[in-house]
């Protein structure tokens, strides 16, 4: 009988210890949902209840008029920030208090993610962030824009070699295999041609480093989140042996037969080569920016004092594979969206192709740089599908010492937060609450014509993050979709077919932003 009173107690006492947790932001006076046992407000996504995205707007509507609610992943307390003006305080202003973002890998593990600029803390982030910063400017997407065309030209060309009026396929499929070649192309120094030769070997690397799906794989993300020590103890890194050697030997062997050759390519290799011989400083030329949402890079990255002395091969190749995961999926999902809402809005679609056809017109045929960047229209459409679609629905950072959030409202009070709390920017709340646009479920380019834009409260958009630590990545993205567009639309619409989901429904068995369905669409040559 007493090895029953034990167990009862012992049980309870282990409960109590699991649910303590989440009662840490009501003891600070913060308002905050219903959180899951053990799973916090992360259980709908771990039973596919709902996507992640639905959860980051469930916590975002919890309290409508509340600057910031609680919400727990697993076992950590996370404050969700909602109000623009105390996003802005955090990220830039007080920018010194929140440098990084959540780790869950240490370098001695899996060194081939901890050493990119995403993953990187501290001082080694922001002499990273300042030697990277310069290559990616306007004036070097100028200088890399000749492999996303030619890549463009391949893809379109592949499909119009098909003796069909009417080509439907799985959008997500193909884009992943047009971003595989672009990053390829431009990152690694490799020519790929993803839709000819599907199993090519850079894209089946490409598509294993970028699959999350599996039951060890999750189990691995699950233990990341809840016990990343014991995961560090036992050394349990991310990718496989086979994928490591892959990317260390591409970079290494193509940095070798640059340098015994004498080998230039416009592309990522030669600016982090340049950048680790001489240095790269910022081109102050004016050159025409990639568009609306391009961010603006921090003053504080332009200062060459701070740059890292030496970018070793180590550096050089996690820096590519972060290229890699950043534009292999998150560029080819928003592709994909884009794709589906010009389908399923014909008349948006009709005016894009007629300023598609002045341009190629002007061009003389021949896309050029500042012919993509001219295209208003297709800037405000790239625009509102980021706005509706974001390719990150939320990004957090990390409180690297105490910081207070004073009160602002008569039911607030002073909110401490310490050492290694952690805040959320919710991206796919901001950009759906009514608030900032009025009926957010709609596609609506017009959000962002020249009378429009204008009006739009800066931190309520931010598809690209925000402070100086937001994606470096964002003119090279916006460019690599226009460039895409301008080809696919020259030459075909996008329809709906037989298979396209009507309403389009977020996926809850997958953690990234996609289709429950997928993305069927079909390609309708024009006649020209």
């Amino acid at each position: 009988m007493l090895w029953i009173v034990v167990a009862i107690a012992v049980i309870a006492w282990v409960y109590r210890l699991l649910t303590r947790p989440h009662k840490y932001w009501l003891e600070k006076g913060v308002k905050q949902g219903n959180p899951g046992f053990l799973f916090g407000d992360n259980w709908g996504t771990v039973f596919r209840k709902r996507s992640f995205a639905e959860m980051v707007l469930m916590v975002y509507n919890i309290c409508p008029k509340a600057r910031y609610t609680g919400l727990y992943q697993f076992l950590q307390p996370t404050l969700l920030l909602k109000d623009p003006d105390l996003i802005k305080q955090i990220t830039v202003k007080d920018f010194d208090h929140f440098v990084d973002h959540r780790s869950f890998i240490s370098e001695d593990i899996e060194p081939l993610w901890a050493k990119n600029l995403f993953a990187l803390t501290g001082k080694k982030w922001h002499q990273m962030r300042t030697t990277l910063s310069p290559a990616f400017t306007s004036s070097k997407m100028k200088y890399m824009f000749t492999l996303i065309s030619q890549s463009g030209e391949q893809f379109v060309n592949h499909f119009l070699k098909k003796d069909e009026n009417l080509i439907t396929i799985e959008m997500k499929d193909t884009f992943t295999r047009f971003t595989n070649d672009v990053i390829a192309n431009t990152a690694f120094g490799v020519e790929c041609d993803s839709l000819g030769d599907r199993e090519n070997e850079f894209y089946l690397m490409g598509k294993e480093i970028t699959n999350f799906r599996g039951f060890w794989k999750t189990l691995k993300i699950f233990g990341y989140f809840v016990v990343p020590r014991v995961l560090k103890f036992f050394k349990v890194g991310i990718f496989s042996n086979r994928v490591r050697h892959f990317f260390d030997n591409l970079i290494k062997t193509n940095i070798q037969s640059r340098e015994k050759h004498g080998i230039v390519r416009p592309d990522m290799i030669h600016l982090l080569l340049e950048a680790r011989k001489n240095g790269i400083k910022h081109d102050e030329k004016l050159v025409q920016d990639t568009g609306f949402a391009t961010v603006e890079e921090s003053e504080i990255h332009k200062n060459p004092k701070n740059a890292k002395a030496e970018i070793t091969d180590q550096d050089m190749t996690s820096q590519a594979l972060l290229f890699f995961f950043a534009g292999f999926d998150s560029v080819s999902t928003l592709m994909c969206f884009m794709s589906h809402e010009l389908a399923v809005n014909p008349d948006i679609q009709k005016r894009l192709i007629e300023e598609v056809d002045e341009t190629r017109d002007v061009c003389k045929g021949q896309i050029t740089y500042g012919g993509v960047l001219s295209m208003k229209y297709m800037d405000m459409v790239v625009s509102e599908a980021l706005r509706k679609w974001p390719s990150s629905v939320a990004v957090d950072r990390v409180c690297t010492k105490p910081y207070t959030i004073e009160a602002k409202y008569p039911d607030e009070r002073p909110l401490l937060l310490e050492k290694n709390a952690v805040v959320w920017l919710p991206i796919f709340g901001l950009h759906r609450d009514p608030n900032h646009y009025p009926e957010p479920e709609c596609f609506d380019p017009e959000r962002f014509n020249d009378r429009n834009k204008i009006n739009i409260k800066p931190y309520t958009y931010l598809p690209f993050g925000s402070g100086p630590r937001n994606c470096i990545g964002s003119r090279f993205a916006l460019l690599e979709i226009k460039t895409l567009f301008f080809y696919i639309l020259s030459h075909f619409e996008i329809v709906p077919v037989e298979k396209t989901q009507i309403p389009l429904v977020i996926s809850k068995k997958k953690f990234n932003l996609t289709a429950e369905k997928g993305f069927w669409l079909g390609l309708k040559r024009r006649s020209l």
